[in-house]
């Protein structure tokens, strides 16, 4: 197999040498290709990727050093159907009889088909023509990359260009920049006609993007008329345009120490024929209209129905559906407070967050009937009120041979007319199963149903007012839910009951904040005995293991000789547990494996939570490369439930804790904190880093978390040489099917980068481990125990790829253990490095 290895990888790297000498096979004659870009910045070296962008020309591509795209470009035959065409012309006869079989236009089809041109098409279009050295493009390039310069301060700049032919077609080039002694601003005033406009830059001039002292820099300038022209416009400029900001340079005496004047002009209004110049002058906001049922198709529509409340008008075609302050209480353009674009900005997200309209449109007009005042006109155009759809889904799964199951959901807008949505969905599933007790004889023998009821309220939704300390600016909003399902003749005849009320406000546009006052979740298996009756694989396991010991106590069997469901099976796992029937290590593994996921599966649940968590991102938009995103959350569960049963006197169960609906409630405290940063190193590259801690302590009423507020390691989105569930915890060598625990270290990063079109690469490290700490653990490697239980820490390493689909990405990772905690300290590091024991993640979209 080694031998094989060594042949395989000799004859790859063989032809990649060919293929790598081969890079001149499509240069013409007369033409050479460009190889290499150096760049000389005052007889340094800097190819640096800031500097390498301003060429227009830059050479082929690499993948590691090897130029992947050329050499599959020029593997591709040059003009294949030109080819084919040749080949039928030298041999008429074999083209007459292929046109006789299927006709003179299919044989053309025929050369442009994939048999004889698709191959060669691919390759074209996935690789990369040669780069032909073009003077033209170096010529512009040494233009820009003076200007480049220029931009940042070094008006003397100078640069030329050489060529080093390498051979006689290949050829590099290399840049010379001298940039010269930089400019350096001196005194820097302001000269602005207007009188309230000067007012406003010296009231805000100490947060001028150009100050005194300070090098020349194009960006600077350009940043400092966005924000005067932003600062005008958010405090009453309502003409004003950032046109109309300009900077003299003066430089004359003062080469390299220029003195700079800001120049804000008069304000120019056409009037008739001719332009009349005036100084700017602030606007004040004098009226407020809101057309609630504005019709684009249909804008001139008489209104029927009026009302005015807070100083504001609304008007309505037919009678006015919503209550004026639900509306009121979202428009920030007041009268009386001067034009903000920011005001504007506000309204619009506020009035869009409803789900109620569609985006509103929101236009001002000069009031003739007082000076420098201006009319707010808000058109909101009603979504439909009743939105209702359904889907139905055939399926099949190891508890059923064959279901039908179905959703249907019910939105309804402005429910209270007070821009409030309620949503409303059901549930169902109805299939067979074969292997379930079926006394009746009916095909449909098991049933699942359920309800899910969602109520937003646009504001926070309490006794008292919490304007102050929420205002309407940070967009707040309620949400109010409630779920149940029962399942009936299907795995354990669970029933499932949540509900929660949330509050969510954005205190600025890339932050939020919500908080669950109360998060419930009820869960109660109302037939666990049916378990092994469910999963009959566990079921099977075990009946193997307890026939292959004759010590076993034979009242455990029926007349099969299979152990009883379920009293022989417990009765069996019990007796081993009490070594009163010694089985093998192995054989051992294997119970304590099924009964602990059987322990998971049939718990019975009762959480009682209230939390909150904060999200903070620098991210733009979706094609923001260079971002930072941090998610923090602290969650409480149980006190209340404690009080009610510390003051009822409620009595405790066999286990020593209380109970709630005859289920013992989960007591605990857990806090989360997510950082992820990401760095564009341009030309498609990017470096991805993600870092999470959290820990849950239960006290009071448990001893240990809940299976659904437990933590765990491994899978397509967390250290992905492990599988999900099997890392962990801590050294203890991950044998359970549902390896959880209260605590979790993570960090991973990622270098992601274009290989060609929409194809993408990815290197990435994932470092981690899930512990036990102050929980009922007692098993020595699954404790958390100190610095020294970090020595635990996996490791993880791999390559992936991820094909782009614009709006999604097709993930494929291969992750290989590279230090592997569970194995004996003399072989953790590199002992598993091989593709038989790597893992293969398949993922819709990066992984953080």
């Amino acid at each position: 197999m080694k031998k094989s290895i060594t042949k395989i990888s000799l004859f790859i790297l063989t032809g990649l040498i060919i293929f790598g000498c081969n890079s001149t096979k499509r240069v013409p004659d007369g033409k050479r290709l460009l190889t290499k870009n150096d760049i000389y910045i005052d007889d340094k070296k800097d190819n640096g990727e800031e500097i390498t962008n301003q060429l227009y020309q830059k050479q082929n591509s690499s993948l590691l050093g090897y130029r992947l795209r050329l050499n599959l470009y020029n593997l591709a035959k040059p003009k294949s159907d030109s080819l084919f065409r040749d080949k039928m012309i030298k041999n008429p006869k074999r083209y007459y009889r292929k046109a006789k079989w299927l006709s003179k236009k299919q044989v053309k089809r025929l050369g442009e088909s994939f048999l004889y041109s698709g191959l060669d098409n691919f390759l074209r279009k996935t690789g990369e023509a040669p780069v032909i050295l073009d003077t033209s493009s170096t010529k512009k390039s040494i233009r820009r990359l003076k200007s480049y310069y220029y931009n940042r301060g070094y008006f003397d700049v100078t640069a030329q260009y050489k060529i080093d032919s390498l051979d006689p077609k290949k050829v590099k080039l290399k840049y010379n920049i001298n940039t010269g002694k930089p400019y350096i601003l001196d005194s820097i005033t302001a000269n602005i006609s207007s009188k309230p406009l000067d007012s406003m830059f010296e009231l805000r001039k100490r947060n001028s993007y150009i100050k005194s002292g300070q090098r020349y820099e194009t960006s600077n300038f350009n940043e400092e008329k966005k924000r005067i022209t932003e600062d005008f416009r958010n405090n009453g400029a309502f003409r004003f345009q950032q046109n109309y900001v300009n900077f003299d340079i003066d430089t004359i005496g003062r080469k390299y120490n220029p003195n700079v004047t800001l120049i804000i002009e008069d304000e120019s209004i056409r009037f008739e024929d001719s332009i009349q110049t005036k100084p700017f002058e602030l606007y004040k906001i004098s009226k407020v209209n809101i057309f609630t049922d504005h019709s684009p198709t249909n804008p001139n529509a008489a209104i029927q129905d009026s009302i005015t409340y807070n100083d504001i008008t609304l008007y309505s075609v037919n009678k006015l559906k919503y209550r004026p302050k639900a509306l009121t209480d979202g428009i920030f353009v007041t009268k009386g407070n001067y034009f903000s674009d920011f005001r504007t900005s506000v309204t619009s997200r506020y009035l869009s967050n409803l789900k109620v309209f569609n985006y509103p449109l929101i236009q001002y007009v000069e009031d003739k009937n007082e000076k420098n005042s201006l009319i707010a006109n808000v058109y909101l155009t009603p979504r439909k009120k009743y939105t209702f759809g359904f889907s139905t889904d055939f399926t099949h799964s190891n508890i059923q041979d064959f279901g039908i199951s179905g959703n249907t959901f019910l939105a309804i807008r402005n429910v209270f007319n007070g821009a409030e949505t309620f949503e409303l969905g059901f549930r169902g599933n109805i299939g067979s199963s074969k292997d379930l007790a079926n006394p009746n004889n009916t095909f449909f023998n098991i049933s699942e149903i359920g309800v899910d009821a969602k109520l937003n309220f646009p504001r926070i939704f309490f006794p008292f007012k919490t304007d102050k300390i929420i205002p309407k600016t940070m967009i707040p909003y309620t949400t109010m839910s409630v779920g149940y399902s029962k399942q009936t003749n299907i795995g354990l005849d669970k029933q499932n009951f949540t509900s929660s009320l949330s509050y969510n406000w954005t205190p600025k546009r890339n932050m939020t904040f919500k908080v669950d006052l109360f998060n419930i979740q009820f869960v109660k298996n109302l037939n666990p005995s049916n378990y092994f009756n469910i999963y009959k694989s566990s079921y099977n396991t075990i009946n193997e293991i307890a026939q292959s010991y004759p010590t076993v106590n034979s009242d455990y069997f029926n007349d099969n000789d299979d152990l009883i469901i379920e009293d022989g099976v417990l009765g069996f796992v019990t007796d081993v547990a009490n070594q009163e029937v010694p089985i093998t290590i192995t054989d051992a593994k294997s119970l304590l494996s099924i009964m602990e996921r059987r322990k998971r599966l049939i718990e019975n649940n009762l959480i009682f939570a209230s939390n909150i968590t904060f999200t903070k991102t620098s991210k733009k938009d979706l094609f923001d490369n260079e971002f930072y995103a941090i998610k923090a959350k602290v969650e409480s569960a149980g006190n209340i439930l404690a009080l009610i049963a510390k003051a009822s006197e409620q009595l405790q169960n066999q286990n020593g804790a209380n109970t709630f609906l005859d289920v013992e409630f989960s007591q605990y405290i857990k806090t989360e904190f997510e950082y992820i940063k990401h760095w564009d190193l341009s030309r498609k590259k990017i470096l991805a880093f993600r870092a999470f801690g959290g820990i849950a302590i239960p006290y009071g009423n448990s001893n240990s978390i809940p299976f659904s507020r437990s933590y765990f390691a491994g899978g397509t989105n967390d250290i992905r040489a492990w599988q999900s569930y099997s890392l962990g915890p801590g050294a203890s060598g991950s044998f359970l099917d549902f390896n959880e625990a209260n605590m979790k270290l993570t960090f991973s990063s990622e270098f992601r980068f274009n290989i060609f079109q929409q194809l993408n690469g990815a290197l990435f490290a994932d470092v981690g481990n899930i512990w036990n700490v102050l929980d009922n653990t007692t098993n020595k490697p699954s404790v958390f125990s100190g610095i020294k239980s970090l020595e635990n820490i996996a490791v993880g390493t791999g390559f992936g790829f991820r094909y782009d689909f614009n709006f999604f990405i097709i993930r494929l990772d291969l992750g290989f253990k590279t230090y592997n905690p569970a194995l004996e300290e003399n072989e953790r590091w590199l002992r598993e490095l091989r593709f038989n024991k790597s893992v293969l993640n398949i993922g819709i979209n990066y992984p953080f």
